[in-house]
């Protein structure tokens, strides 16, 4: 017998990546934040429908605000509303932690950066990282790592085949 418990109520995990953003950012600290959407948008993040690519997060009047997140709106879902697919959305963050964001934006120029988006019972998560810019020389180095983990990889797997 399956009680209510273990039925898993949510709706699949991870709705979106911000690939590139691991690429261009060193990615110091995160953070998991609420995210202030409409009707319609969460019906079109159900439908896998949202660009993280652009997007980035500042501080207005206090308060942490995601800017360039793109939500394309769903034609049946959004017939009766003026949908803006590029509205600013806020970020819903502990006032400790909005604190600790704006410090280290305003004074050590750090970037607040969107990571990923995710349901977690039922409510949209976005992961947010405190994030300071890479230079091209250091982009070069993570490639080479990354080629290396991969070569080692290949060599350690068909070593074992031999054995």
């Amino acid at each position: 017998m399956a009680n209510k418990k273990d039925k898993d109520t949510t709706s699949g995990g991870t709705i979106a990546l911000n690939k590139r953003a691991r690429h261009e950012y060193h990615i110091d600290e995160r953070y998991e934040a609420g995210i202030a959407l409409l009707g319609w948008e969460v019906k079109s993040l159900r439908a896998g429908r949202i660009n993280l690519t652009d997007a980035y997060a500042i501080v207005r009047h206090g308060e942490i605000v995601l800017f360039g997140a793109s939500i394309p709106p769903l034609i049946s879902a959004s017939t009766h509303v003026v949908a803006e697919d590029r509205r600013t959305r806020k970020l819903l963050l502990h006032r400790a932690e909005i604190d600790k964001l704006v410090g280290a934006v305003e004074r050590k120029g750090y970037t607040i950066v969107p990571l990923a988006m995710y349901w977690k019972k039922n409510k949209v998560k976005l992961e947010i990282g405190l994030a300071r810019g890479k230079q091209d020389h250091d982009k070069r180095n993570a490639e080479k790592d990354k080629d290396w983990a991969r070569d080692k990889q290949r060599a350690m797997r068909s070593h074992n085949r031999e054995a």
